[in-house]
């Protein structure tokens, strides 16, 4: 039942895209066209006979005032992504998909397709687009990759990377996983994206929204001139919401092909305990870790050592306001903004076009690759591994960087196979090397394509 809903929720996504692309986008300029030429004609005629009372004033007023509607300015277009921001809200509150994400960014699709007036030169400076609004300033964070530095630092703060200390062969689940970011990058190239825009479309495959919008900050910003001349069109909105629907999308799209790759036998390996890691450990990791990953990826500097710095708040001891600030007051205040501008941007003219749609195919592709790349890769290191040491391939699938909710797909995958296998803590070590593994995937195509 779970999955009939989820499907049909799915179809619906896609049926409203296809939609827009096969009937809406033709007729779009056509209706708007004859609307505004029968308003014309109508106030024509009043203002040519107006009668003694004035009324020609009243009609120019009452002309003006409908102008500035949503009313007279709304177009098939605007009501698809309002239908969209609506989808969105109702799975966050009705199934409690990512509700923190979804339901800002839903909110965020409604305020962005609010039917605004810009003919004739007017600019009442309210939309996202528009220099000098406030939608506008916001909108800066995202546009200029301050967010999503902000959220790492945030995650830092709240991660325990105990996990992945105790055993550090998981990172290379992490690793494993990113390769769903690379075959789509060469995707997206096949499709006609140029080289910037097919890295940042690429980063979807990591299912890490902040990740997602940092680099197409970067290379897909609407303002970089390539080589040729050609300037790279502006996706921050599409890849944005992909990656974030991807992510609220984890116990949909995971469990079938975890299964799927499955026998019940792997499914109930029990894996050891992981030792108990100590706070020198712990304190020390952080600093190591930057070290090596930025000296590995440097265009991965800003996300990284926002959320190593974090961590190192968090597990110093010393620094606990710090860390409390971090992972609740500044991380909440952030993702309101970043949810909310995402979701703005995605005005009906910008957003629905054929290379929206050909983003969400790639993104859905991505997370699929990456979820089977991490599982085949653990069922791989179990052919090498003695007995009493292999890994339960559930947990390949925690290799995206959704933290934590592809570690939770793990546990109830294998709780369903046997209700005392718990496999959380065993899935938070490959979880949190996800997060990693897409920052440095995302610094190594900064640092080749910007």
């Amino acid at each position: 039942m779970q999955n009939r809903r989820s499907y049909t929720i799915i179809g619906i996504l896609v049926i409203l895209s296809l939609a827009w692309m096969a009937f809406v986008k033709p007729e779009q300029e056509r209706k708007k066209l004859s609307a505004e030429q029968g308003i014309e004609s109508v106030v024509s005629a009043s203002v040519e006979q107006p009668d003694k009372q004035g009324d020609g004033k009243f009609t120019s007023g009452l002309r003006k005032f409908w102008e500035y509607t949503g009313f007279r300015n709304a177009t098939p277009g605007h009501l698809i992504m309002i239908i969209i921001g609506l989808i969105f809200i109702f799975l966050a509150i009705k199934y409690e998909y990512e509700p923190l994400l979804l339901i800002p960014i839903g909110a965020g699709i409604l305020i962005g397709n609010i039917p605004v007036f810009i003919e004739g030169g007017t600019n009442l400076q309210i939309g996202i687009y528009q220099e000098g609004s406030v939608l506008n300033y916001l909108y800066f964070g995202v546009m200029k990759g301050v967010y999503p530095p902000l959220i790492f630092l945030g995650i830092g703060a709240m991660t325990d990377f105990s996990s992945l200390i105790s055993n550090p062969r998981l990172l290379l689940l992490g690793a494993a996983a990113q390769v769903g970011i690379f075959i789509t990058f060469l995707g997206a190239l096949v499709l006609g994206f140029n080289m910037p825009e097919a890295g940042a479309i690429g980063i979807i495959g990591g299912a890490d929204g902040p990740t997602a919008i940092f680099i197409s900050s970067r290379l897909a910003n609407g303002m970089n001139i390539l080589a040729d001349g050609t300037t790279v069109k502006n996706l921050i909105g599409p890849i944005a919401i992909a990656a974030y629907s991807y992510m609220a999308l984890v116990p949909v799209i995971q469990p079938p092909i975890m299964r799927l790759l499955t026998n019940r036998k792997e499914r109930l390996i029990r894996m050891k305990p992981p030792r108990v890691v100590t706070k020198t450990e712990k304190t020390l990791f952080p600093i190591f870790g930057l070290l090596l990953t930025c000296f590995i990826s440097p265009g991965a500097l800003p996300l990284l050592g926002m959320l190593f710095f974090g961590n190192l708040l968090k597990e110093s001891g010393v620094t606990k306001r710090l860390a409390e600030t971090a992972r609740t007051s500044l991380i909440d205040i952030v993702t309101i903004l970043i949810g909310l501008t995402v979701g703005a941007s995605t005005q009906a003219d910008v957003f629905l076009t054929k290379e929206s749609v050909l983003i969400f195919a790639l993104g859905a592709c991505a997370f699929a690759i990456a979820t089977v790349s991490g599982v085949l890769f653990a069922k791989t290191m179990n052919l090498f591994l003695p007995e009493g040491s292999k890994i339960n391939p559930l947990i390949g699938n925690s290799g995206v960087s959704a933290v934590p909710d592809s570690a939770r797909v793990s546990e109830a995958e294998g709780l369903k196979a046997d209700k005392t296998n718990h496999l959380l803590m065993h899935a938070m070590g490959p979880n949190v090397a996800g997060v990693i593994g897409s920052a440095i995937a995302a610094g190594i195509l900064l640092s080749y394509l910007g």
